[in-house]
Parts: structure tokens; C-alpha cells; sequence
């Protein structure tokens, strides 16, 4: 009697997601090493080290972009660990449940307020 449960034509749930993730967690990784490297090449190859110089950092379209990119990827980093962290250590469904809808709601309201913060008046 054969088992059609095993061998090639078995039903792999959930096994796919790894890569996904792990490649996930390492190109946001790498969006905010990038980030880091302009910012340092801004702070030392800059001579206006006031308010008003990082300011006028700031106030420049292009480096809102790439602060408003690393903070997202930040966010998405952010979020792959913690639901990786829950997935491992929060054994209950609904308590994870919970955690997951608590965890996006805090990552998004930081973006929105990322982006305000960026592009205030």
C-alpha cells in the first residue's frame, strides 16, 4: 500500500517562506549599511558640523528618500525578527496573534511618523 504523503507529490507547507525571509533580512541589511556609509561619508567629508549644516543634510530631497528607505527597511527588518522571535518562543496562537497585530501596528505607526518627521514643514 503506497503513502501519497511521501515522496515528491507531498504537500510542503510553510518550508518555502525560509529563503524568502532570510534573503528578506539580508538585503534590508544591506539598504541600511548602505545608508550608514553615506551618512558617514557626509559627516566626514562635511565642514558644517551646526544645526543648520545637518539641516540643510536634510532639507536635500535625495537624502529624505534614502533616510525614508532605510527606516523602512529598517521597520521590515524589525519585523521578520520579532515574528521569527514569536514564531519560536510564543507557543499560543492567539497570544501570538496578538503580539504579530501589536508589533505591525507599532512598526507602522513609526514609518508614518519616519515620514513625518522627513517631511514637516
Amino acid at each position: 500500500m503506497a503513502n501519497d504523503k511521501i515522496g515528491p507529490k507531498r504537500l510542503v507547507v510553510g518550508a518555502h517562506y525560509g529563503l524568502r525571509e532570510w534573503l528578506a533580512q539580508r538585503v534590508t541589511a544591506l539598504v541600511m549599511i548602505a545608508y550608514t556609509v553615506i551618512v558617514l561619508i557626509c559627516f566626514l567629508t562635511g565642514s558644517n558640523f551646526s544645526y543648520e549644516g545637518w539641516t540643510g543634510l536634510f532639507a536635500q530631497e535625495w537624502f529624505k528618500i534614502a533616510t525614508l528607505v532605510a527606516f523602512l527597511a529598517l521597520f521590515y527588518h524589525a519585523w521578520l525578527g520579532m515574528r521569527e522571535v514569536y514564531l519560536d518562543w510564543v507557543p499560543a496562537t492567539g497570544l501570538r496573534f496578538g503580539m504579530y497585530v501589536l508589533t505591525i501596528v507599532w512598526l507602522v505607526g513609526c514609518a508614518v511618523w519616519t515620514a513625518r518627521i522627513l517631511w514637516r514643514a
